[in-house]
């Protein structure tokens, strides 16, 4: 547990807060490229506390203040009525990347982008999507970096064809195997976890240790300082982003991005309008409608009952939190030890730019960062003795196969 005044400070995100200073030292998702369309030049966007409105400049875009009215929707709600922008007011740099726009908030020179696989992967390669959680970005991050949490919370007990499961997380098989990845997650529930520090955040190992000496082994990732890369198939990976709209309520921003084939825009798209509505990206399961939850269902099929969509597990679990976990209260154990070491890079980034030592916070390496490539994030299975080399052999090989240069 912590104190109250140190879960304010990692968890507040507004203007002249903390947490919010080092996160206007990164690009951060502002919006879907697909928002923004010839009929609607502007688009309203908040991000980070501030109300601001996305605008065509020449041949590129512009974040500028947006004027609040006392009738305004929720922070969250893209209404695109009345728009008036602060003249004098702050204006910030925008760029696309593969289907979504980036915004940087901070001052000085804006750092350079990582060549992660989702900015390297040709268009046809990656596909953008966003969604609404009514909560603070902090718990909805953590989730995503506990591995433990998908043996249980996304525990499904029947296993589907994975040749019927495109685009849907952990309904492959395992690694090289027959094995569902539904079914390796429910029967190696505990894994053991190594967790390193890297040039872009935290590298994430899970160690399911199997029959016959194997080991199952799982890499994510954290990306500093509110993304996480994981493997979603043998063929994709997601890098998601954590964005904070106001201190309770954010936005995941995913790019799905394949390695072999291109991915198929269309039907991605529309499985995961299934599950949202626009123009707010808000989910149709929420907390109004108990997130559709059924008993029935709970006691056949999946471990919460609310369909089969993992992000709606993950909301329904961070949300249940409230607005901004109470962490003075928390007791945490040796599955978060990810978190624990996360919280620890947070505060020294916090601490480096209240002494004015910017430098040293994950990737601000101007002429370094755009060397970060990768990074690692699939599942292996090896010999319980050299599932190191495993993990590398079977990432090296997908990464072979690639029709755009995935080496790393």
């Amino acid at each position: 547990m912590i104190s109250q005044k140190l879960n304010d400070q990692i968890t507040r995100i507004g203007p002249d807060t903390p947490a919010g200073a080092v996160h206007r030292m990164y690009w951060q998702p502002a919006a879907l490229v697909d928002e923004l369309t010839d009929d609607e030049p502007r688009l309203p966007v908040n991000l980070l506390g501030e109300r601001l409105v996305l605008l065509r400049q020449g041949e590129g875009y512009i974040l500028a203040t947006r004027q609040s009215t006392p009738d305004e929707p929720p922070a969250h709600h893209p209404a695109r009525d009345d728009i008036r922008v602060v003249e004098g007011g702050p204006v910030y740099p925008v760029v696309e990347k593969k289907g979504v726009f980036f915004a940087y908030l901070g001052t000085g020179e804006p750092p350079a982008f990582p060549n992660f696989d989702c900015f390297r992967a040709p268009d046809s390669h990656v596909f953008a999507f966003k969604g609404l959680w009514e909560c603070n970005w902090l718990q909805a991050l953590e989730i995503g970096i506990d591995p433990s949490h998908a043996s249980f919370l996304h525990r499904f007990l029947e296993d589907e064809d994975p040749a019927d499961s495109y685009g849907k997380q952990f309904r492959d098989k395992a690694a090289h195997t027959d094995m569902p990845m539904t079914q390796l997650l429910r029967e190696y529930p505990r894994p053991d976890l190594e967790v390193e520090e890297t040039d872009y955040g935290l590298k994430i190992t899970a160690l399911r240790h199997m029959a016959h000496d194997l080991t199952h082994v799982r890499v994510t990732n954290q990306i500093f300082p509110s993304a996480i890369c994981i493997p979603m198939s043998r063929e994709m990976i997601i890098t998601q982003w954590h964005v904070p709209v106001d201190d309770e309520t954010c936005y995941w921003f995913t790019m799905f991005t394949s390695f072999r084939q291109p991915v198929n825009k269309e039907l991605m798209r529309a499985q995961r309008l299934k599950e949202h509505r626009l123009p707010d990206y808000a989910p149709l399961k929420n907390r109004t409608n108990a997130y559709h939850f059924d008993p029935d269902e709970q006691e056949t099929q999946t471990y919460t009952g609310m369909g089969p969509d993992i992000n709606v597990h993950d909301q329904w679990a961070v949300e249940g939190l409230g607005a901004i976990q109470d962490r003075t209260r928390e007791h945490l154990g040796r599955g978060d030890a990810a978190i624990v070491r996360y919280r620890l890079m947070l505060r020294r980034a916090i601490k480096a730019l209240e002494t004015g030592q910017p430098e040293k916070l994950p990737m601000q390496d101007r002429a370094l960062t755009p060397q970060i490539i990768g990074p690692l994030s699939n599942d292996a299975i090896g010999d319980t003795g050299n599932w190191v080399a495993a993990s590398k052999q079977m990432d090296t090989e997908r990464r072979a196969g690639c029709p755009w240069d995935a080496t790393v």
